[in-house]
């Protein structure tokens, strides 16, 4: 099946009014093309080595005999369990590819100390590790690479029979392991991280958990032609238009799974969208919703709506205003990739940078090297300690009070944004908060897990429009992990990460709440009492 798409109301005149020009700058060939002036000279440095993706398929297609053939022999071997450790995306675009084929596969993509002995705990003896970083520097993945190195030799197992890598050619890691004698795979390194789905970093983790790369690959050559073309019913110039061509702009994009067989899409593309367009003080923030989400019940004006529809039906009429997609997992994965640089173009934006991501990783190692004890909170509630910007948390003495004091930043054209740095598969009633919190304030609120919509969302909060308001839950276990031949702990890790990142969104003046949760078991519910 190909790619599905049908628009209506703001959409649908975004598209008649911008794609005439989109058709005659010939942007659907160039970019197949490779064309890296198509987002202006200033960007077009950075352009010309992220075009890679646009090859995926016939570069990825020579990777799958050898992928399968590890998988056999670690089969034969006995391994029956797959962990990927990886951030942003080198674990979003596996984690979906697996759900919807429906095989297993442990996505570690956190620093919390309670979710990594968790995975640690879970089948050691019969477990191969992925470990996937673009620059080969993460330091999250290296993190998770020492720990797995540590557990394996301890239980008599040579980690390098069980750790394969993931990177590009010439990294730290990739030098590093490849002289240690570890397995390696390198990716084509003119991929950016968020566009690498159908790359090494989508297919290696896949490929061995059991998912049929090569249906993958047809799927998305399947639409290859489609999105090349430089005609009105291209659906890449049709989504870009949409999503970032309404005038007014809404800058909001609402992502409902409806019928689709694909699970869990909208947190990749969440990744892929918000990083690519949240900056220069302008973008669109991905929200991911459920069909009876508070925000679609409001009509929200700056907010538009995208269904992931199942079967396609010609004869049916799209929701007014809303935009509908049908496909198959290959097909949609590229189509976003299109439509996410089309938007960029229309933005005036770079779609292959992340310059604000940097800033939080700089200020969490900051924390990490010259280690000091945390700021008094400014009060605390029974297990929960409250810091926050000055004016969030001054004239407050309970936690209503300062729940309340944070919501009264939110503007008309506000966000909320919800960071849970917290053990995700331990405490999934934490997403409840992103629905009360919709339903109480009638704006859109994302919902991100820390550490990872870092390399998400992150871009987006600080680089965006500035009308975001931030609220951070850091869950305290009572074990912690050291990291081995580092001298800190995934806690003080985690900690420091959340640490960084509030420091950094404070310095960009946004409004921030941290929620310091000694207790969880007892003290989540208080907090959901108190959001209402």
């Amino acid at each position: 099946m190909s790619v599905k798409i049908a628009v209506s109301g703001a959409a649908a005149r975004a598209v008649d009014r911008i794609m005439p020009q989109l058709v005659n700058d010939l942007v659907a060939s160039r970019i197949t093309g490779g064309d890296a002036s198509l987002w202006g000279a200033d960007a077009e440095e950075e352009s010309a080595k992220r075009l890679g993706w646009v090859e995926a398929v016939s570069v990825g297609r020579p990777l799958v005999a050898d992928i399968y053939a590890l998988r056999d022999k670690l089969r034969s071997e006995g391994v029956n369990h797959f962990v990927l450790g990886g951030m942003g995306g080198s674990s979003l675009a596996p984690e979906v590819i697996t759900r919807t084929y429906g095989v297993e596969l442990t996505v570690l993509d956190s620093t919390d100390p309670a979710q990594v002995l968790s995975a640690l705990g879970d089948r050691l003896n019969t477990t191969a590790v992925i470990i996937s970083s673009k620059s080969g520097s993460t330091l999250e993945t290296d993190s998770q690479k020492r720990i797995y190195e540590k557990y394996f030799t301890d239980a008599g197992i040579d980690p390098r029979t069980r750790i394969i890598i993931v990177t590009d050619p010439g990294s730290p890691m990739d030098v590093a392991t490849r002289e240690a004698g570890y397995r390696v795979f390198n990716a084509d390194p003119n991929v950016g991280g968020r566009y690498s789905a159908l790359t090494a970093f989508g297919l290696v983790p896949s490929g061995l958990a059991g998912v049929d790369l090569n249906e993958l690959l047809d799927e998305a050559e399947a639409v290859m032609v489609e999105l090349a073309v430089d005609e009105r019913h291209n659906p890449g110039l049709i989504l870009g238009a949409a999503i970032a061509g309404t005038d007014p702009l809404k800058d909001k994009l609402g992502i409902i799974a409806d019928g689709t067989h694909i699970l869990g899409f909208g947190d990749w593309a969440e990744q892929l969208i918000a990083e690519s367009t949240g900056k220069q003080g302008t973008g669109i923030l991905p929200v991911v919703l459920n069909a009876d989400s508070p925000e679609v019940a409001e009509g929200l004006e700056d907010l538009q709506i995208v269904r992931l529809v199942g079967d396609w039906d010609d004869t049916k009429e799209v929701l007014e205003g809303e935009i509908e997609i049908a496909g198959s997992l290959g097909g949609q994965l590229l189509l976003w990739e299109y439509a996410t640089v089309v938007a960029g173009r229309i933005l005036g934006i770079n779609p292959f940078d992340q310059p604000d991501v940097e800033a939080a990783k700089i200020a969490a190692r900051e924390l990490i090297d010259n280690p000091a004890p945390p700021q008094d909170p400014t009060f605390s509630v029974g297990d929960i300690e409250i810091r926050g910007t000055d004016g969030v948390v001054s004239d407050s003495t309970d936690l209503a009070g300062v729940i309340s004091s944070l919501l009264s930043y939110l503007e008309d054209d506000g966000y909320v944004a919800i960071q849970a740095y917290a053990d995700r598969v331990a405490y999934p009633e934490l997403a409840e908060i992103r629905e009360r919190t919709a339903a109480r304030t009638r704006r859109p609120v994302t919902f991100g897990w820390g550490p990872r919509f870092l390399h998400s969302t992150g871009q987006f909060h600080k680089g965006g429009p500035a009308v975001g308001v931030f609220l951070q839950i850091i869950t305290v276990e009572d074990t912690d992990l050291q990291i081995p031949d580092r001298p800190f702990t995934f806690g003080q890790f985690i900690r420091a990460q959340a640490a960084g990142d509030a420091s950094v969104l404070a310095e960009h003046g946004r409004p921030v709440l941290s929620l310091t949760v000694s207790n969880p078991k007892v003290s989540l519910p208080l907090l959901l009492n108190a959001i209402g």
